[in-house]
């Protein structure tokens, strides 16, 4: 799925229309990486995608605090900013084990400097900043994430 927006608030949008038609389990456990370069939206789509799913929060970058965690009701969200790792291995200090279980849904920004030690992602979204606004594509990775953007452009 692939859109263009031209202002912050339609970065916005686009993260609650995916976050409207997440999964309604409360067991469920799923992962979306936002990936792209400085600048390009995606602390702007999370807290789109937050807004959706009902929190009213501030919901800021967690660059300097890594994870910032948000009750949506049966699920927890955990808000993760990897961008300052300097090694996968800082991984392990922050107790993320704790939190890949069922009951949890993580937006990850900077998956790749995790060098594979998160979980996979069911949604992929990638962002970038042109001179006409952002690009967002979004992308399935797993069964789970196929249905749940089948539903997100129903």
């Amino acid at each position: 799925m692939r859109s263009w927006t031209t202002s912050a608030r339609e970065t916005e949008e686009e993260g609650a229309r995916i976050a409207r038609a997440r999964p309604s389990e409360a067991d469920l456990f799923a992962a979306i990486y936002l990936s792209g370069d400085l600048g390009a939206g995606k602390t702007t789509w999370v807290r789109g995608f937050l807004a959706g799913c009902g929190v009213t929060a501030v919901v800021r970058s967690p660059t300097y605090t890594l994870i910032e965690l948000y009750d949506l009701g049966a699920v927890r969200a955990l808000h993760l900013d990897l961008y300052r790792l300097q090694d996968a291995s800082e991984l392990e200090a922050l107790g993320l084990r704790d939190w890949a279980q069922p009951g949890y849904l993580w937006l990850i920004e900077w998956p790749e400097r995790a060098a594979g030690r998160l979980p996979p992602a069911d949604l992929q979204v990638k962002l970038s900043a042109t001179t006409q606004g952002h690009e967002i594509t979004v992308a399935a990775a797993t069964l789970r994430g196929e249905n749940w953007l089948r539903r997100a452009q129903a």
